[in-house]
């Protein structure tokens, strides 16, 4: 089956559009599948659609008009990247569309909601297949915190790994929120957001640059700067860190505005590199934190992705604390998964196991209430029931019992359309 998958992460630095094959490789009603990227790119949002989701995500109230104007605009950009990656692969089955998050609800340490834009309309319209949309909001409504999913990835592809060493395996995703997930033995696993990743560094580096620069490139801000032990240690004092799994996290808990009352408390005023350097050695404590503490064995090694992966500093920092442990840091472009687009092979794969009425079964889910994923937008051909020409009229029966019936009587009224 091939699968198209789009989603914009947290940082808003582009959309990540994929094409993915994945077929089964037996007969049986629960198969090995294999998975083979076809196409894999980011294409940048437009200046004025990423300056209205970056508006929203950072907590600007939107009138109903622009919110309207922005959902449109993103869907609309969703279906031109779609549709030239799907052209380029001789077309696909279906999409599956993450949409861009503006918002993940959480209240008394659980998700109560979540909320991602882009209308799917758009990219059916524009490929003429279905689209799975809104991949979070199931899980979350049978009581579970509707993320990380990526643990649905990586228990399918390293449990046969962790059984044959006896050893957990760890995966760890560095987009702007960081999410960890443990692989165990047994096939079991453990699954979280461990806290920010790329998003306070990205957003410091935004703030100090009055927008000119939107990373620390190549790590090379906390490469020159020191860290401030008495604001990381504030920092780390967050109660998010100790709170207990499952928990999810994102933007709206982790921002500027926190680490600025964090330095008030301490009267720190650190330089931008001493800043970011801070900002990096707290990514790097909290995953590894994360990584060590979360089974009851320490994993044989943690495999990395996401945009994380192309900042030298967080990567050095990551396996400097790792390696206290034991632990071996790589990442997933050595095992054949390109680091940028791996959370794109799971939105993919999310696409297969729904389609194929497959529900997932994460750790924040409770037990017996595991939901096939997503909503279902129909392409403009496609016909889910018994194909009708039309109708011809309606006819409303006074007694109920005569319209289960079927009972056309002279007490029912016709209208004709």
């Amino acid at each position: 089956m091939r699968i198209l998958s789009l989603q914009s992460g947290t940082s808003v630095d582009g959309i990540d559009v994929a094409v993915v094959d994945i077929d089964p490789v037996d007969e049986s009603d629960r198969p090995v599948v294999r998975l083979t990227p076809v196409v894999a790119r980011t294409v940048a949002w437009s200046d004025a659609t990423r300056a209205l989701l970056l508006a929203a995500v950072d907590g600007r109230s939107l009138t109903p008009a622009e919110f309207v104007r922005m959902d449109t605009l993103a869907g609309q950009e969703f279906a031109e990247a779609a549709a030239v990656a799907a052209e380029e692969a001789g077309g696909v089955e279906l999409a599956v569309s993450h949409g861009q998050t503006l918002h993940h609800w959480v209240e008394d340490g659980h998700a109560r909601g979540t909320l991602q834009v882009g209308q799917p309309a758009w990219i059916a319209e524009r490929l003429g297949v279905p689209v799975l949309s809104d991949v979070r909001s199931a899980d979350i409504a049978a009581g579970g915190e509707g993320a990380p999913l990526m643990g649905l990835f990586d228990r399918a592809w390293l449990a046969g790994e962790a059984a044959r060493e006896g050893r957990p395996v760890a995966t760890v995703n560095l987009g702007g929120i960081a999410n960890v997930q443990i692989v165990e033995p047994d096939g079991g696993l453990i699954a979280f957001d461990s806290g920010p990743a790329n998003a306070l560094i990205d957003a410091a580096v935004s703030r100090a640059t009055g927008g000119r620069q939107g990373q620390d490139t190549d790590g090379l801000l906390a490469a020159t700067g020191r860290v401030d032990e008495r604001l990381l240690r504030e920092l780390l004092d967050h109660p998010y860190f100790s709170a207990p799994l499952p928990k999810s996290t994102g933007r709206e808990t982790f921002d500027l505005a926190l680490v600025d009352a964090a330095a008030a408390r301490v009267g720190a005023e650190p330089a931008l590199p001493d800043l970011v350097a801070t900002l990096t050695s707290l990514t790097a404590r909290t995953v590894a934190d994360a990584v060590r503490s979360s089974s009851s064995h320490i994993p044989s090694r943690a495999i990395v992705s996401g945009g994380g992966t192309r900042n030298p500093a967080l990567m050095r920092a990551l396996a400097a604390v790792l390696g206290l442990h034991g632990v071996a840091v790589t990442s997933s472009d050595a095992l054949g998964i390109d680091a940028d687009h791996k959370e794109s092979l799971l939105f993919a794969f999310v696409g297969f196991l729904s389609w194929h009425g497959v529900p997932a079964d994460l750790p924040g889910t409770p037990a017996g209430r595991a939901r096939v994923l997503g909503r279902l937008t129909l392409a403009p051909d496609s016909v889910p029931g018994r194909r009708l020409r039309g109708v011809a009229g309606l006819t409303l029966a006074a007694d109920p019992a005569l319209a289960v019936a079927g009972d056309r009587r002279t007490d029912e009224r016709t209208i004709r359309g």
